[in-house]
């Protein structure tokens, strides 16, 4: 396919000075920048405007352009090519070398919009605040908009006027002696970064940046049921855009603490109920706490250590909103450490009734005894 007129590629006359080249290529360039513009044949279309205004940003090379079109002498290699050789033989330093000539890939619009930095902020709440949600002001220090300058980096009444070392082109030509010749690249302007403008006077507040660091107080809304170590995300609260991008975003981390009376796994959560002897043998109806109340547990006659009880969706709310966990009370029968004389002489009969003799098989009553008070 024939390459289009260069000058018709950028929308100039043939006759357009050197200005009106640099802004015309400076306009299109941020229109169909590959970072901004998504459209298919974006990448195509800045391609050739990129070429057509390496060609006629040039005296020497818009000169045999006139004079031959395309296929006339158009000097250094950068049109010459090296017919597609494969140099990765010659090891790291010639790559790096090569790289320093051409650039290695594409470098990116300094002038193109990008999207500020994410930010991060631990958040440590109670396990409270975690089960039932709650909203909280934090204060983070960050950087944003300078209040001075709006983020222009200029001070207020004053213009920013073209780059004096790059004349506005936004890069500059460098020129060096190589093993394969003197080779002229061109690289990002030192003075304006690119930007093709400085300053007349910079802020006063930000010198120039278009920020400024300082405290910011953010209402961070806890979603009921969130857990150890998830986080959330709020869009816009992260660093400022640069050249028009968007902010980018903050993401709170929670750190949960645990609490005096509940474990947690997931959405369920645990508690251990503490039962006397009398209580498991012979069965009792307990208050048991929950996230928000209490309730009655029946206890069954004969209870022994070690059994579990579940108590259906009194755990946590699902932070996604698909119900609740459960509640598992874990039963643990304590075994008494002192005794009266009246309680030895009760068990004694308990044990006889059971058919055991403590006089003429201690070791054996209090072995059965040990294994009952333990659930065994």
């Amino acid at each position: 396919m024939a390459k289009r007129d260069y000058y018709e590629v950028l929308g100039v006359s043939k006759d357009a000075s050197k200005s009106d080249i640099k802004k015309a290529y400076r306009k299109l360039s941020k229109k169909y920048h590959p970072d901004i513009n998504q459209e298919e044949g974006a990448d195509e279309k800045f391609k050739e405007i990129s070429e057509a205004y390496e060609v006629l940003s040039d005296d020497n090379k818009r000169a045999n352009y006139d004079q031959f079109g395309h296929d006339g002498p158009q000097g250094g290699f950068g049109n010459q090519g090296f017919g597609g050789q494969d140099f990765s033989g010659f090891g790291g330093g010639f790559e790096d070398i090569f790289s320093s000539f051409f650039g290695g890939s594409r470098q990116r619009d300094p002038n193109a919009p990008k999207k500020g930095d994410d930010l991060q902020y631990n958040m440590t709440i109670t396990f409270e605040e975690a089960v039932f949600g709650a909203e909280k002001e934090i204060s983070i220090r960050k950087d944003v908009t300078c209040h001075t300058c709006n983020g222009e980096g200029a001070k207020p009444g004053t213009k920013k006027k073209t780059c004096h070392y790059c004349d506005g082109a936004g890069h500059v030509a460098v020129e060096q002696n190589t093993i394969l010749g003197r080779v002229r690249t061109e690289k990002v302007c030192p003075v304006c970064n690119g930007a093709g403008q400085e300053f007349e006077e910079k802020c006063s507040t930000c010198h120039g940046k278009g920020t400024e660091n300082k405290n910011v107080k953010i209402n961070v809304k806890i979603p009921e049921g969130v857990d150890n170590e998830q986080q959330i995300r709020l869009a816009g609260e992260g660093a400022p855009g640069e050249n028009g991008g968007p902010q980018g975003d903050l993401f709170i981390v929670f750190r949960v603490k645990p609490s005096s009376k509940f474990e947690r796994e997931g959405d369920d959560i645990f508690y251990n109920l503490k039962l006397t002897f009398p209580q498991a043998a012979l069965g009792d109806e307990i208050k048991v706490p929950t996230l928000k109340n209490t309730v009655m547990l029946t206890i069954p006659a004969g209870t022994q250590t070690g059994k579990q009880f579940r108590l259906k969706d009194k755990g946590v709310k699902n932070v996604h909103g698909f119900g609740y966990g459960d509640l598992f009370v874990n039963v643990e029968v304590q075994t008494p450490t002192k005794l009266s004389e009246r309680q030895k002489d009760l068990l004694r009969e308990f044990a006889e009734e059971s058919g055991e003799s403590v006089e003429e098989q201690p070791s054996n009553f209090k072995d059965k005894a040990r294994r009952f008070f333990k659930g065994e």
